[in-house]
């Protein structure tokens, strides 16, 4: 009788202070000021938000508040010209902030054989091109709502909270994913629910809340300490084939996964 053939696995990693060592939206402050979408009060006020964000951990009423005024302040920008600009300034923005020890075990879960999904909060239009930088298959992110080619103000899709554990589950149920002997990686107290998902949970540069419950559960706890560029790092095995970064979270929201781009290609860095 021959084996049961293994079920394919994931490592799901949220992106802000766990990849990265900051936010990931309010990092790009300063191009979109540059590139005439925000002025130097909502700039100060970003600024003000990062902090926030970085010293104070991202409890709810926090997270509420950074979603009430990124939504505020993106309202009627030209959806182009931020991709634009994302595209533009991405390795100058990011690549000093991402944490090495994260590339690392990027690259340890790719050579497992294991996907690598980025669950993340921040905008799709940020995670998106970052997921591709850093070799991921797939990506789940918040949406914001588009009217006539510009941002509404209103959001489509929250990425946050319980909503990523669900959105989690549904990627397990269509990729096949084996939940039990999988991987999830984050700083927050609010992702409790995401790292329950999975079998093997791991908290990196936790909040004192989910440093508290990691302790409590027997949980890993990871503390990374070095930013660097990418281009420093070794590159990705050259024979994985990655996925153009996929925001799934619209169709998630619908009842299925949408793949936005099922033809696989080579991340080309």
């Amino acid at each position: 009788m021959s084996a049961p053939e293994a079920r394919r696995t994931a490592a799901f990693f949220d992106l802000d202070k766990t990849i990265i060592a900051t936010s990931s939206t309010l990092a790009f402050s300063k191009p979109f000021q540059a590139g005439g979408l925000i002025n130097r009060r909502a700039m100060l006020r970003s600024t003000y938000a990062q902090f926030v964000f970085l010293v104070g951990g991202a409890d709810h009423d926090q997270m509420e508040k950074l979603r009430r005024f990124m939504s505020a302040m993106c309202a009627g920008w030209d959806v182009a010209t931020v991709r634009e600009i994302v595209a533009d300034t991405l390795h100058n923005v990011v690549d000093p902030l991402v944490y090495d020890e994260a590339v690392s075990l990027i690259e340890e879960h790719h050579l497992a054989g294991r996907d690598v999904v980025i669950v993340s909060t921040s905008g799709s239009e940020v995670v998106e091109p970052i997921g591709q930088m850093l070799g991921a298959d797939l990506v789940v992110a918040t949406r914001l709502e588009i009217v006539d080619g510009k941002y509404s103000g209103e959001i489509e899709y929250y990425a946050y909270a319980e909503e990523k554990a669900r959105a989690i589950r549904e990627l397990a149920e269509s990729a096949g994913y084996d939940l039990e002997h999988s991987y999830g990686y984050s700083d927050s107290i609010t992702d409790v629910t995401m790292l329950e998902t999975v079998g093997h949970p791991h908290a990196v540069n936790p909040d004192k809340d989910l440093r508290k419950v990691a302790v409590d559960r027997g949980w890993p706890v990871l503390v990374f300490t070095k930013p660097v560029g990418l281009r420093s790092r070794v590159p990705f095995p050259p024979a994985r084939q990655t996925l153009a970064a996929l925001a799934v979270g619209g169709a998630i929201a619908a009842g299925g996964v949408l793949w936005a781009n099922s033809r696989k290609r080579r991340f080309e860095g």
